[in-house]
C-alpha cells in the first residue's frame, strides 16, 4: 500500500503529470503536440515523459508517445478519483442537509450540479431557484414533505389558468400544516379539484423534496427545524431518471387528496 501511496503522491504533485497521462491514454502524441495541449515547457515534459516511461506507463512509438495498458489503468483510476474528490468537495458544504439515505443513486452523477446557498445579501436565494422553475414549466412533477406559501400561490394560479399541469406526492405532515392556514388550505383545494392538478398524500412519509421539470430536479433541503439551507439543481440523466421512477413509487404508494379527511384549524 505504501508504494502505491507513493505513486498516487507523485501524480498529484503535478496537474501537467496527471493531463499528459490522460492526454496518452485517449491519443498518440509527438512531443511537440503534447506541448501544445499542456502548455507545459519541453524541460517539464521530457521529465514527465522519462518518468512515465521507467514506469512502463507510456511507450514510445516512432515520433509519438503512447500509454500502455498499465498506463490507461492508472489513467482511468486517476479521472475517477479526481472526479470523486471534486464531487466531495462541491457537496461538502451542504452534505449535512442532503438526504443521501434517499437518494439510491451514486453521488458522483451530482458533479455537474448547481448548488445555490444563502447568502446576506441574497438569503432566499435556494428557494427563489425553486419558484423560478415552477413559474415557467408547463408540467411540473413534485414529491415532498413540506410545501411552502410562494410554491402553493404560483401552482394554484398556473394551474387554474390552464398554463401548468401539476402532478405530486406530499407527505400527510406537509398537508396537515396547510390545512391550519385558511388561504393556503383554499389554494390546495383549488389545485387539486383543478383538471390539470393531481395531488396524492403519502402517510410514510416524503424523505426528501424534489421539484421535476423540463429533464431537470431540483433538491431543496432544509435542516433539522426546517429551514430551506441550499438548492441543488441537477441535469443529469441518471438523477434525473432517479427522480422519476421515485415519484413513481411515492405515487403508487399514495392515497389521492381527499379534503374532507382532515381536520381544518384556521389560524
Amino acid at each position: 500500500m505504501d508504494e502505491a501511496l507513493s505513486e498516487i503522491e507523485f501524480l498529484s504533485r503535478s496537474e501537467n503529470r496527471v493531463l499528459v497521462l490522460e492526454r496518452l491514454a485517449e491519443n498518440r502524441y509527438t512531443r511537440g503536440e503534447l506541448g501544445k495541449e499542456t502548455d507545459a515547457s519541453q524541460a517539464t515534459l521530457g521529465r514527465i515523459l522519462e518518468d512515465f516511461t521507467e514506469r512502463s506507463w507510456i511507450r514510445h512509438d516512432g515520433t509519438e508517445y503512447v500509454a500502455t495498458a498499465t498506463g490507461r489503468l492508472v489513467a482511468d483510476s486517476v479521472t475517477d478519483l479526481l472526479e470523486s474528490l471534486e464531487t466531495e468537495t462541491k457537496l461538502r458544504e451542504i452534505i449535512d442537509y442532503l438526504p443521501t439515505h434517499a437518494m439510491d443513486f451514486d453521488l458522483e452523477h451530482l458533479s455537474d450540479a448547481t448548488i445555490t446557498v444563502p447568502t446576506q445579501t441574497r438569503p432566499s436565494a435556494p428557494l427563489r431557484e425553486v419558484l423560478a422553475v415552477m413559474e415557467d414549466a408547463t408540467h411540473l412533477r413534485v414529491f415532498s414533505h413540506a410545501f411552502n406559501e410562494q410554491s402553493i400561490e404560483i401552482v394554484e394560479r398556473r394551474v387554474r389558468t390552464g398554463a401548468q399541469t401539476f402532478e405530486a406526492v406530499l407527505s400527510e405532515s406537509a398537508i396537515t400544516a396547510i390545512a391550519n392556514n385558511e388561504t393556503l388550505w383554499e389554494q390546495l383545494q383549488s389545485v387539486g379539484s383543478a383538471d390539470d392538478g393531481r395531488l396524492r398524500v403519502r402517510t410514510d412519509g416524503v424523505p426528501l423534496a424534489a421539484t421535476l421539470t423540463n429533464e431537470t430536479v431540483i433538491f431543496l433541503l432544509r435542516d433539522g427545524r426546517g429551514l430551506v439551507q441550499a438548492s441543488l439543481a441537477s441535469t443529469n440523466d441518471r438523477v434525473y431518471q432517479w427522480a422519476v421512477e421515485t415519484h413513481d413509487h411515492y405515487w403508487r404508494t399514495a392515497a389521492p387528496f381527499d379534503p374532507d379527511q382532515y381536520d381544518v384549524t384556521v389560524s
